[in-house]
């Protein structure tokens, strides 16, 4: 219970770091958030700064998120093992990298340092991939990029690859191999967290439904 509560807490403090809207103040004394979508991701960022300001906010995104699922994994590691010789763990260190995935994508959108008011998890749930799966990461990200490509929409490349992190996710670990407790417990994970990606672009897919969605590219609108 203190591993789970300490990876937790850890995450999603970490989580509650917006790069985006860190971005926006100290480089242009604005927020993000007035702008556009509304929202603190790398999307509007770029519609509304620029090419250099998004690299920063995916940099900082995905950092955050690597540096929050390896503490707890570091995390789950030390307290359960420290809990005797013959203590055997229910569930493998790894558990912990994607409890603080969790933790971590719920303090991006709901933030504790910016009036709960975030982002919508992509690149939280890209760097917690990068650093527990980096294959299936890689799978996701030529998904993503080719949609996009073909598309021109970001948040139709997001929903997609956030339906196919749990298939993809578990495909990985049964080939890599874990016990049954671990595997289960982490597909749980990757299904909550997939769903709660979606569920965040939910004006997005109504968007989608009515053809008025942002295209990559497209002159700048307020509001959507």
């Amino acid at each position: 219970m203190e591993a789970c509560l300490l990876t937790a807490l850890q995450a999603y403090l970490l989580g509650s770091l917006l790069f985006g809207v860190l971005v926006s103040k100290l480089f242009y004394h604005d927020d993000v958030r007035l702008h556009g979508s509304g929202n603190a991701g790398m999307t509007n960022v770029l519609r509304t700064y620029g090419k250099l300001p998004a690299v920063i906010t995916t940099i900082g995104d995905v950092g955050k998120s690597v540096v929050a699922v390896k503490l707890g994994q570091f995390i789950f590691a030390s307290l359960l093992s420290g809990t005797g010789a013959d203590f055997q763990p229910l569930l493998q260190p790894i558990c912990g990298a994607y409890l603080a995935a969790i933790f971590c994508m719920l303090g991006h959108s709901k933030p504790v340092f910016f009036g709960l008011r975030g982002g919508k998890g992509v690149l939280v749930g890209a760097g917690a991939a990068l650093a527990t799966e980096p294959i299936a990461c890689l799978v996701l990200l030529v998904i993503f990029l080719v949609e996009v490509a073909i598309t021109h929409i970001v948040s139709l490349g997001s929903i997609i690859i956030a339906a196919l992190y749990p298939v993809l996710t578990l495909c990985y670990w049964l080939w890599k191999g874990t016990d049954a407790a671990s595997l289960v417990f982490i597909t749980v994970c990757c299904v909550l967290m997939g769903a709660y990606v979606i569920w965040l672009h939910r004006s997005n897919i109504q968007r989608l439904k009515n053809g008025t969605e942002y295209r990559f590219g497209e002159k700048k609108k307020e509001n959507q």
